[in-house]
């Protein structure tokens, strides 16, 4: 039986306060690409420091996912995210104080953290809050917002510098986003308080489905996307540059490539609504990801700006395709954090390693091919890892 949702606040107000919120979880680490040069000129940073600048959050996003779902059995899971955005909140601020190196970590760490727990439950409490038969959009909007604060924070970056006169200022100004989101998730919280008093559940194991097959392959499924994701955006603008590209225009190939990530990041879980098979669907963004990584490995010059914006329409997808198969494969909203812990922890912890991985690849080899041809052997591996998506695959309880 469905419970009832008088406690909550109106379906239209919980998609907004959810955008609110998401549009904070990529903003630490996509605010800081474009200022490592001025970052590594003031404090005197070497290239590895800078790099762990990005590495960070995504490994602070492995590690501490698993813990997210022992904190929402304590304070509920929507309270929890309100913690998690105020992570985000004062991990931002502390750049304000960037004058030193320890408050740029600090505060990526905090940061980080604060993204991991809110990233590992939302998921949970898509599955709990919002019909089902709209899950796919509502997943679609919440990754739409994810990677809008991404590309915003990307193409100001260096604008706020100018107008705020530092690049501290710029990093912190992010925080001013995230207080929005904070703000506006307080009602999510009381409402979710009332709406579980009214209608109490089995206390939920929170205990990850280390032992469940199905978990690992939606494990397997975003490790490999997240090692692509990562490495592709690392190493993109890069590998243009080191054709004799100026370094402005191989930035705006990010810009393209997000911006085809925002188109795929909501259309593809829309389409789940309508689509019951979704390996349909896993499979068609892996081809455009694999054909835009063959366009990048085999003719790089031929045409870089469609392989890029076919690499985002295919990354965008994956990524929020398997934020919906955290909610398919999951019979409660618990069950759904317990294996968005799981997998987080898995995909993250290695994704943080791909950069790194590629970039003495590069160092190897000398050049950029054969991390090209790396990434599309690897998205092989993807399509094979789609075909096993069956529906009837036994769902975590």
């Amino acid at each position: 039986m469905t419970p009832q949702r008088p406690h909550l606040p109106p379906v239209w107000f919980l998609c907004v306060a959810l955008v609110a919120v998401s549009a904070n979880l990529r903003t630490a680490m996509a605010s800081v690409p474009p200022l490592t040069q001025t970052i590594a000129a003031d404090l005197g940073l070497s290239n590895t420091a800078l790099g762990a600048l990005t590495t960070l959050p995504v490994l602070c996003m492995g590690l501490f996912a698993p813990g997210a779902q022992r904190v929402a059995a304590r304070l509920g899971a929507a309270a929890s995210v309100e913690v998690a955005i105020g992570c985000v909140v004062v991990g931002l601020g502390l750049r304000f104080l960037g004058g030193e190196v320890w408050p740029l970590y600090a505060g990526t760490f905090v940061a980080g953290v604060g993204i991991a727990l809110g990233g590992t439950l939302l998921p949970g409490l898509v599955k709990e809050l919002f019909p089902p038969e709209r899950s796919g959009l509502v997943t679609g909007l919440y990754m739409l917002a994810m990677m809008s604060g991404a590309g915003a924070s990307s193409a100001l970056s260096v604008p706020l510098q100018g107008w705020l006169g530092s690049w501290q200022a710029s990093l912190g100004s992010w925080a001013v986003l995230a207080l929005v989101g904070a703000v506006a998730w307080l009602p999510v919280v009381s409402g979710h308080r009332r709406h579980r008093a009214a209608n109490p559940t089995v206390v939920a194991p929170t205990r990850l489905p280390w032992r469940h097959l199905t978990a690992w392959l939606v494990a397997a499924y975003l490790a490999v996307q997240s090692v692509e994701f990562y490495s592709s955006l690392a190493w993109l603008a890069p590998s243009y540059t080191a054709r004799g590209w100026d370094p402005t225009h191989a930035g705006y190939l990010l810009s393209a490539f997000t911006a085809a990530q925002l188109v795929s990041g909501l259309l593809g879980p829309a389409l789940t609504d309508r689509i019951s098979d979704h390996r349909l669907l896993l499979l068609g963004a892996s081809v455009l990801g694999l054909a835009g990584q063959v366009g990048l490995w085999l003719a790089p010059t031929s045409a870089p700006w469609g392989w890029v914006v076919v690499l985002g329409l295919g990354q965008g997808a994956s990524f929020a395709l398997g934020l919906v198969l955290m909610v398919d494969y999951a019979r409660t909203p618990s069950a759904s954090a317990r294996l968005a812990g799981m997998a987080f922890f898995v995909s993250y912890t290695l994704a943080s390693f791909g950069p790194a991985t590629l970039g003495a690849v590069r160092d190897a080899t000398g050049g950029f091919t054969t991390v090209w041809m790396t990434l599309s052997l690897l998205m092989v591996v993807q399509l094979g890892l789609c075909a096993l998506m069956r529906p009837g695959l036994p769902k975590i309880d």
